[in-house]
């Protein structure tokens, strides 16, 4: 009786497996697909132009599709994302982090935003690969929004993180502080070296 317990245990357990596998894939694809959008979306934006000479030295990038903030009285954002630092041989293999933060004051509404944030810290980079980055204060970590409006003083200054964001909704910006940056350890099990992931990195190639 045990050993058919067992055995049905295993054969469930594959069963399942063979499920997620082809799901989890089709995740990522889909991901990387829409990460790739946002890089072309990224290179007709006027507020990006005037600091591509700044962003050459990049140390990484970490492109966030889709963050969606919500809430009223009570708020909350988050996203899944896309990593990649450069190598001696261009983009490296992309990876996945998801980021999130809450918030509690007077909001009303759903924004959705497209970010990209450019990593040009050493420190930024290795806090994020580390498994776990949280933004704001005591973080030691600065953090630019490039925006149309904000343009000049990004490209003087810079950052550690420089933001790049594009958003629609009720809620006049974006602010990290308090946001964490995690790996997303199931997703990273498998390197995605797909064709998806492959197209990512020659768009990015093309810009840095």
């Amino acid at each position: 009786m045990l050993k058919s317990l067992t055995r049905l245990a295993a054969v469930a357990a594959l069963t399942t497996l063979s499920f997620a596998l082809p799901a989890q894939a089709a995740e990522k694809g889909d991901l990387l697909r829409d990460a790739n959008e946002v890089v072309n979306d990224l290179r007709h934006d006027p507020a990006f132009g005037t600091a591509r000479n700044m962003l050459q030295g990049a140390e990484a990038v970490y492109i966030v599709p889709k963050l969606v903030k919500a809430g009223f009285i009570f708020g909350a954002e988050g996203g899944d994302g896309v990593l990649l630092h450069r190598t001696g041989h261009g983009w490296s293999t992309p990876r996945f982090y998801g980021m999130g933060s809450a918030s509690f004051g007077l909001q009303i509404g759903l924004e959705q935003a497209k970010l990209v944030f450019i990593i040009n810290s050493k420190r930024a980079l290795r806090g994020i690969e580390k498994g776990e980055l949280k933004l704001g204060a005591g973080a030691g970590i600065t953090v630019v929004t490039l925006s149309s409006a904000a343009e000049g003083a990004t490209t003087t200054h810079g950052g550690d993180m420089v933001v790049w964001a594009s958003g629609t909704g009720a809620y006049g910006g974006l602010t990290f502080n308090g946001t964490v940056i995690k790996q997303d350890k199931d997703m990273n099990e498998v390197p995605a070296t797909g064709p998806e992931a492959q197209a990512l990195r020659r768009n990015l190639a093309s810009i840095w």
